[in-house]
């Protein structure tokens, strides 16, 4: 029986200890853990604590994950990203990544279920884009220590119904109560009818059994990958 991969969290919150609780599913042991009193700025993010890791997900806040994601690049340790609110610097990571030919998967949200949601919006918004008597709007609950409003999830949704030519207003909006663990929702309205498409997350596990689908993926290869390309491979498109 081949031995468990080592991981590093970097990022112990919910999803970390979700993620922890998990991995030897997948195949991992835990061997390390990173929270933010430690690792202001990535500082604990070196070759000497990293040494015999094999992968690191990373999950933190969009203020963290640019310097997290830039020492994980340096050191050359593979990485799944799951914070969001730093895709403006995607280009810049991205170059961090490909220079020391590391492997980099990343995602908004590591649901199986939102990734085939995603697609189903996308096809969508193609078949709709030329009917002017549909308006669209996106919306999402969350709950309501989630900082990021709208989600990661929901903006990526917009840019993919753009990707597809769905150049009409799109209303995005935002809730936060409770512990919604995540709702999203895309429709498009007409004075004949209404289209909803709709997720409903039960529970984080989906979102920890994704990255570490994404992991068990990642090692081994190079470049920067949307966890799309963990599912559908590398000509997906979205």
């Amino acid at each position: 029986m081949a031995e468990n991969k080592k991981l590093a969290l970097v990022g112990y919150g919910k999803m970390g200890h979700l993620v922890e609780q998990l991995a030897n599913q997948h195949g991992f042991d835990v061997a390390l853990r990173l929270n933010s009193t430690g690792n202001s700025h990535g500082r604990a993010i070196t070759h000497e604590a990293f040494a015999g890791i094999d992968i690191a997900i990373e999950f933190t806040t969009p203020e963290a994950a640019v310097d997290n994601l830039k020492h994980l690049a340096a050191i050359g340790v593979p990485t799944v990203c799951g914070s969001t609110g730093w895709f403006d610097r995607l280009g810049e990571i991205s170059e961090a990544f490909q220079q020391t030919k590391t492997g980099l998967v990343y995602s908004p949200n590591f649901s199986v279920g939102v990734a085939v949601f995603q697609r189903l919006v996308a096809e969508a918004a193609r078949l709709l884009k030329d009917q002017d008597g549909y308006g669209a709007w996106a919306w999402e609950i969350h709950h309501d220590t989630k900082k990021d409003a709208p989600s990661g999830t929901l903006l990526h949704l917009v840019e993919t119904m753009r990707r597809q030519q769905y150049a009409r207003p799109i209303d995005v909006s935002s809730s936060r109560a409770g512990r919604h663990p995540g709702t999203h929702e895309v429709g498009f309205d007409s004075a004949a009818d209404t289209i909803t498409l709709r997720h409903v997350a039960r529970s984080r596990e989906g979102f920890a059994h994704g990255a570490l689908k994404a992991a068990q993926w990642i090692i081994g290869r190079s470049g920067v990958h949307p966890f799309e390309h963990v599912l559908f491979g590398d000509g997906a498109g979205s």
